[in-house]
């Protein structure tokens, strides 16, 4: 007989056509939105013959991608542990992909045991354009300066109040965040254009990474200067701070506990 167990996915996806992880069904719409968090609850729910609650520990926005979003459940599952991701694979539609499962205590808790979170936003910095990456990197073919925009970056580390780089309806009681590490990188693939923006921290609020690289893109065409950064964490003002770059290229790294 099985027993109810608490199970850890991580989960891998190409949010192009869905609306976000977080589960949606609008008032007026027949049918929930696509969602990640629907989709794979309502596949598990399909191979496990039980009802699922599965929890996501990040909620990235419509469009934005992961590597490795983590998600729990609680299941009496007659499937061994070494086949589960195969088992849910199969039945999963081919822009998701559960990377690995594992049994964990029953007080995991993926949001409040995490952390700490790294997301990349890949630039793709060239004047042709990514026709075949177009859902996966944002173009900017205005030429950028990585020796600035990393003297922005390193601004950012540290405990501050982020409040200046989150969209006003971001829902937090608290805005202070430590980032634990900021850089800009090129693409290490021989000939590729690509610019990576990549940030850890211990949380984030809405937007925060799209706005983040949005003030970075704009210190590397030399709109802004670096020390802008250091205004913006002082005076927690969000029109000080750059745009919010569109979601297709925001990845969702990894996610620690």
């Amino acid at each position: 007989m099985c027993i109810t167990q608490r199970y850890k996915l991580t989960i891998a996806y190409d949010g192009t056509n869905f609306h976000g992880w977080q589960k949606q069904h609008p008032p007026g719409v027949d049918v929930p939105l696509r969602t990640v968090q629907q989709v794979v609850e309502d596949t598990l729910r399909e191979v496990l013959h039980q009802p699922i609650r599965l929890m996501g520990a990040s909620r990235t926005d419509a469009g934005v991608h992961a590597r490795g979003q983590v998600a729990q459940f609680d299941a009496a599952c007659p499937i061994p542990l070494e086949r589960m991701a195969l088992a849910f694979n199969s039945r999963l539609p081919a822009d998701v992909d559960v990377r690995s499962c594992e049994v964990v205590p029953a007080t995991f808790d993926c949001i409040g045991d995490c952390t700490s979170k790294q997301y990349r936003y890949r630039i793709w910095n060239s004047a042709g354009r990514p026709l075949e990456r177009r859902h996966f990197v944002w173009h900017c073919w205005t030429p950028l300066d990585l020796d600035r925009m990393n003297d922005a970056a390193r601004r950012l580390v540290g405990m501050h109040d982020v409040a200046g780089f989150a969209a006003a309806k971001h829902g937090r009681l608290s805005t202070v965040r430590t980032i634990h590490a900021c850089e800009v990188v090129r693409d290490c693939a021989a000939d590729s254009p690509e610019v990576h923006v990549v940030i850890s921290g211990d949380g984030f609020l809405y937007n925060m990474v799209r706005i983040v690289a949005g003030t970075l893109v704009e210190v590397g065409r030399g709109l802004f200067e670096p020390e802008r950064i250091d205004e913006i964490l002082r005076k927690a003002d969000r029109r000080l701070a750059g745009p919010t770059l569109p979601p297709e290229g925001l990845w969702l790294e990894w996610i620690r506990f």
